[in-house]
């Protein structure tokens, strides 16, 4: 009746309808955006570690504004917190830690991170000032 190459054509087909019907949901959840925003805020990250704050800030900025996902945010917001507390601004840490705060309520620093003196203290009034959800 169709013979080889219909069928064939027709198996192709409903392959298609299938396959796109079946997107995975780490692509739905991860699009190549999220990557490149992944990859920049790592390469910030990098930046921070190496001492280049003003960098640093800029290219973990531009990761938030290219789409993080959730977790990241607030993992952007306390490297931005750091590096105001760094520059003697204060309300600017606070701000930063608020907002990673309220992104990812559970988020703690590493206990090195805690013990730092000058971003320490700040971080855990700004976590105590949050109310318990």
């Amino acid at each position: 009746m169709w013979g080889k190459q219909g069928c064939a054509l027709a198996f192709i087909g409903v392959l298609l309808v299938v396959l796109v019907g079946c997107q995975s949901q780490v692509v739905q959840e991860f699009p190549l955006t999220k990557f490149k925003a992944e990859t920049m805020l790592d390469e910030g990250i990098r930046q921070y570690d190496n001492g280049d704050y003003k960098l640093a800030a800029r290219t973990i900025q531009g990761s938030l504004d290219a789409g993080l996902t959730t977790r990241s945010q607030a993992r952007a917001h306390k490297y931005l917190a750091f590096m105001h507390c760094i520059a003697g601004q204060q309300n600017q840490c606070r701000d930063e830690f608020r907002r990673a705060l309220e992104i990812d309520p559970r988020l703690e620093l590493k206990p090195e991170e805690a013990g730092h003196p000058i971003w320490g203290p700040v971080f855990k009034s700004v976590k105590a000032s949050i109310p318990k959800q």
